[in-house]
């Protein structure tokens, strides 16, 4: 019965997200199979920072500031294996409130608040400070599994008030090892691996995901594809989906700050890495944590028809791809 009506409240919120935007009529708008296993659920979408974006005064915020979108969340996905009733939830961001209750009523509303498991994939802003709000002054919640590589593990063990957490139990860290996957069910496994990032406090990681019938890469963050030790349009041929970082669309948006120091790979140069992938290969493609500066935000922007008219995706929340 809960089963039923969690796929009925998404089949909604699916409906209503695809009517309110209009151009996005991909895979993954449509409702799950009722023999579904095990499906991925887009949590959020937008970079570390939010948006509207703290000490914004351009016209990409203005109008959020005065009422805004509860769809802008940072990015994050979560997993919710049906058959075994559990449900993960890969990094814990400043949205993490709003995100735990939507995954939590995907799964299944009757289910426990907390996820069965979440993972991080490095140490910044957007996707580790979401954990405070699992401490004492909050949630106070009990033994949390928590799956971080090494680095991040000794980060939040060693440092405040992080380390308050561990202390009082309420999370519990298990340590990854780079390209060892962790089977959490006979439906899931998740191998973490690492990619270049500006690794302050710990290593960065993406995640694949594989499922009964289909995998996932997930990397929300990477300097830049040519300075992987792999080739990304080979990962992309091992999986069915590929999650990948946009945060910027091209150069231009950031006018006020040194773009060499926060390297991303731009939309325009990925769409330029994978052009001679055939249609198939393209459409595996899901672009993801968008700054606030870019356009692409709006699915009606030149910018974004220009990604979709190439063939590719663009993550919105609340889309749904069954594994």
């Amino acid at each position: 019965m809960y089963r039923i009506s969690s796929l009925l409240l998404i089949f909604s919120l699916l409906l209503f997200s695809s009517c309110k935007s209009g151009v996005q009529d991909s895979e993954n708008h449509l409702p799950l199979g009722n023999d579904a296993k095990v499906a991925l659920m887009i949590l959020g979408t937008i970079q570390d920072g939010g948006s509207p974006h703290i000490g914004c005064d351009s016209d990409c915020c203005a109008d959020l500031f005065e009422t805004p979108d509860k769809d802008r969340k940072v990015t994050s996905i979560g997993i919710v294996d049906f058959e075994n009733n559990k449900k993960y939830l890969f990094d814990a961001t400043p949205d993490i409130t709003e995100q735990m209750k939507m995954l939590k009523n995907f799964a299944d509303p009757a289910s426990s608040e907390t996820p069965d498991a979440i993972f991080l994939t490095h140490a910044h802003i957007g996707h580790y400070t979401g954990l405070m709000y699992l401490g004492k002054e909050a949630m106070n919640s009990d033994n949390v599994p928590l799956f971080a590589m090494p680095g991040m593990k000794k980060f939040l063990e060693n440092n405040g008030p992080w380390d308050m957490l561990v202390d009082n139990q309420n999370i519990k860290i298990t340590e990854l090892q780079n390209s060892r996957g962790v089977k959490l069910t006979d439906n899931v496994k998740v191998t973490p691996f690492l990619v270049p990032h500006r690794d302050e406090y710990s290593e960065t990681v993406g995640y694949k995901i594989s499922g009964p019938n289909k995998k996932v890469l997930f990397i929300p963050d990477i300097d830049k594809w040519e300075k992987w030790d792999r080739d990304i349009k080979e990962e992309i041929g091992k999986v069915d989906y590929a999650i990948v970082d946009a945060t910027f669309y091209s150069g231009k948006e950031l006018n006020r700050r040194d773009i060499s120091e926060i390297p991303h790979p731009f939309i325009i140069e990925s769409m330029a890495e994978f052009e001679e992938l055939p249609q198939n290969e393209k459409e595996k493609v899901i672009f993801i944590h968008f700054n606030h500066t870019n356009p692409v935000i709006n699915p009606e922007s030149p910018e974004a028809k220009e990604v979709m008219n190439r063939g590719f995706r663009l993550a919105q929340i609340n889309d749904v791809l069954e594994l």
